[in-house]
């Protein structure tokens, strides 16, 4: 990227996923979505293009690209489909990303491959019931070593790519401190991540849930009775599992801050051409300037989205602190995602509220950004503790 321009590269990659997006997910997605089915055929497709090890080595399987790369993707499939694009999203940043970032060399040569080539998904389990933003002080799944092995016992909710068919392992988040309460001498809890395999015998996956939006995204609770895996099976140091997760989570920010700009220009691309086509009261009704006006309103967030990710995305590959850009864009980007799911349902009218048009799924789709990733409270605080002004 050279300033907020994209480099020729940069710039095939975006018009190659836009064309996917547009010819191969745009003409199913929708009856795959009202089934509530994985789109497993696509999932395959964007690992054969190489989209899914986009940030990642080319000596474990990736391309070699950077993670501004995967944004670019990301954008042009949220334009479409927000759930073929949280996969993709999930898949690399919390699933690919910390094995690649922290895992051995023995770990990163026996997973990051068939992740990157699209034949496995790997998820990470964080979050649990009643946890919500208070990730580390609301944790109860512990894992204890015992005989050479952790076992692990706790559930987790809301996980994506969890129970797929290629579903291959699972980074569990748990207390590994010594005492009984899971934390050090100083009191503070000790988090540490461990890789689960898909069944592993003690790892029960529930049925997927009934979702608002994303319904053909993979979702679910998961459970761990004595599940057995061994030592050898931390991923990164024991102890650093917070502050990993805490840098996973930024980065997810950039991303899903660039999905939520192609829902948001997503909402835009329809609402001009239906306003183009619709006709009523002798005209096309682009013509009304209440309608050019809300259109154009549209247009200048999914701009501004845009530019904040490019500028997170930018700070990052730098080298240069980005928390707080990652939770502006984050935040930009999920206003802009919902407000313009709002407006373009509106400019549909009773349309936009069939299901068989894209702005009803993108407006079913649009409330989970504001949630998933750090909810929109969690980023003004972030904002705020950047400037200095928490207590």
């Amino acid at each position: 990227m050279i300033g907020f321009r994209l480099d020729e590269e940069h710039e095939e990659l975006r018009k190659s996923v836009e064309e996917f997006a547009r010819d191969v997910v745009a003409p199913v997605i929708g009856e795959l979505y009202e089934r509530g089915e994985f789109p497993y055929d696509i999932v395959a497709r964007m690992g054969r293009m190489g989209l899914f090890g986009l940030p990642v080595g080319e000596e474990y399987g990736g391309m070699g690209g950077d993670y501004f790369a995967l944004c670019l993707a990301l954008e042009e499939l949220g334009r479409v489909d927000s759930s073929v694009a949280i996969t993709l999203e999930a898949g690399v940043s919390l699933g690919i990303m910390p094995i690649y970032r922290y895992g051995t060399e023995a770990q990163k040569r026996e997973w990051l491959p068939p992740l990157c080539a699209g034949e496995m998904l790997a998820a990470f389990g964080l979050t649990e019931p009643g946890g919500g933003t208070d990730v580390a002080g609301a944790m109860r799944t512990k894992a204890r070593l015992e005989d050479g092995h952790w076992v692990i016992d706790g559930t987790k909710s809301f996980i994506t790519n969890s129970g797929t068919d290629i579903t291959g392992v699972i980074a569990v988040a748990a207390l590994t401190g010594s005492t009984a309460t899971g934390t050090t001498s100083n009191g503070k809890p000790e988090i540490s991540t461990i890789l689960v395999p898909s069944g592993t015998p003690g790892l029960t996956v529930a049925r997927k849930y009934s979702k608002v939006g994303w319904s053909a995204s993979d979702t679910h609770e998961l459970s761990f009775d004595g599940c057995r895996v061994p030592e050898a099976n931390l991923l990164g140091e024991r102890g650093r599992g917070y502050a990993q997760f805490l840098a996973t989570l930024d980065e997810g920010r950039v991303a899903v801050a660039a999905l939520s700009t192609g829902l948001a220009q997503g909402c835009v691309d329809e609402s001009v051409a239906y306003v183009r086509d619709r006709k009523a009261f002798g005209g096309p009704i682009g013509r009304f300037q209440a309608l050019q006006f809300k259109i154009a309103d549209m247009e200048t967030r999914a701009h501004n989205a845009r530019l904040a990710w490019y500028h997170a995305a930018a700070r990052m590959l730098a080298g240069e602190p980005f928390k707080k850009e990652a939770a502006i864009a984050k935040l930009t980007g999920s206003d802009a995602a919902m407000d313009n799911a709002r407006d373009a349902t509106q400019v549909f009218g009773g349309y936009g509220f069939m299901n068989e048009f894209p702005v009803g799924r993108f407006y079913r789709d649009a409330k989970i950004l504001e949630i998933g990733e750090g909810t929109s409270e969690v980023q003004r605080m972030l904002i705020a503790r950047e400037l200095g002004l928490s207590t």
